[in-house]
């Protein structure tokens, strides 16, 4: 059950529980709570996922694996903010995501954050990490 009234959904074409795994391995706490996969003769390739929900750090996701080819996909006009715990999670959640995307803005201190970057990450979603000591 989703325990929001609105909740991020992400339509990949193939990746979304590759990414599932992917973003579930870089914050704590997170899962995966649901998948529903496509049969055989179903509109999707068969063990692809229809819908699936997962949790990163107490928000929850939806995505789904799209059986029709679009012409676009994420932009960085949509990003996800994160307010990371220590510096350690900063650090290693910015080298994680940028790793075979981009950067974005580089991890550094900035007027409105000690430490913040902002990555567009291998499967293009965009995400803002920012650390602010207390």
């Amino acid at each position: 059950m989703l325990n929001s009234k609105i909740t991020p959904f992400l339509m990949f074409e193939g990746q979304a529980e590759e990414a599932m795994n992917y973003y579930t391995s870089i914050f704590e706490p997170s899962e995966i709570t649901r998948i529903s996969r496509y049969g055989a003769n179903e509109a999707g390739d068969e063990g692809s996922v229809q819908q699936a929900v997962f949790c990163l750090k107490g928000q929850t996701f939806m995505c789904i694996d799209s059986n029709i080819k679009h012409g676009f996909s994420f932009t960085p006009a949509i990003s996800l903010f994160v307010n990371c715990d220590s510096d350690q999670e900063i650090s290693d959640a910015f080298e994680k995501l940028s790793a075979g995307g981009s950067v974005l803005m580089p991890l550094a201190a900035y007027p409105f954050a000690n430490k913040f970057g902002w990555v567009q990450d291998k499967y293009g979603i965009s995400w803002q990490l920012s650390f602010l000591i207390q």
